[in-house]
């Protein structure tokens, strides 16, 4: 698999725009997510961010459980691939509550496999991913991992170490420590 490491400085410049025009990841994006979107960009933190969106909630009490609400409300920068309630609605219900209870280690891990270290905003991703051609574009995560990148139909589409894959659905949610891109699926690192 074809790596490429990118610097991400919180005074980058972005040098390369999003190929094929106008058809990009937003394409693939609902009016509801689109809403979710436009209503989660505030002012506040990653953390922040996500409580003041209800379709987050999900994800804050994991963030809570594994106890990160202070990392990712660090100065950061950070980028997020933040699962929605609906994502996390796809894992069983006894697993969410084994990891929420008694696994937080296990979650935490889980969580940290969504997070990447810089602010990576949908364009420079998405020229990124074009860059690294049919091969895909790696991200290496704040836990270790890898994620690969690729479009698929004119969206984002990750896929995670266990081949697993999560469409990116809203994109460039500003946080004041990062963005936040929402995803339709819970990535797992192993």
């Amino acid at each position: 698999m074809k790596t490429l490491k990118l610097t991400f400085v919180s005074s980058i410049a972005l040098a390369l725009a999003a190929c094929g025009g106008e058809a990009d990841t937003d394409d693939a994006m609902t009016a509801d997510d689109t809403a979710v979107a436009a209503e989660a960009t505030a002012t506040g933190n990653i953390v922040e961010v996500a409580q003041g969106d209800e379709s987050f909630s999900t994800l804050v009490s994991a963030v809570t459980a594994a106890e990160l609400g202070e990392a990712l409300s660090g100065e950061g920068p950070f980028t997020v691939f933040a699962p929605t309630n609906d994502a996390f609605g796809k894992i069983p219900e006894a697993t969410l509550t084994e990891l929420t209870t008694n696994d937080t280690e296990t979650l935490g891990e889980i969580l940290k496999y969504h997070v990447v270290d810089g602010s990576i905003d949908a364009a420079t991703l998405t020229a990124a991913i074009e860059a690294a051609g049919d091969e895909g574009y790696t991200i290496t995560t704040l836990g270790g991992g890898e994620l690969t990148a690729n479009v698929a139909d004119g969206a984002v589409v990750l896929t995670d170490a266990a081949g697993g894959t999560s469409t990116v659905t809203a994109t460039d949610v500003e946080a004041s420590n990062g963005l936040v891109h929402v995803i339709d699926t819970v990535l797992m690192p192993q």
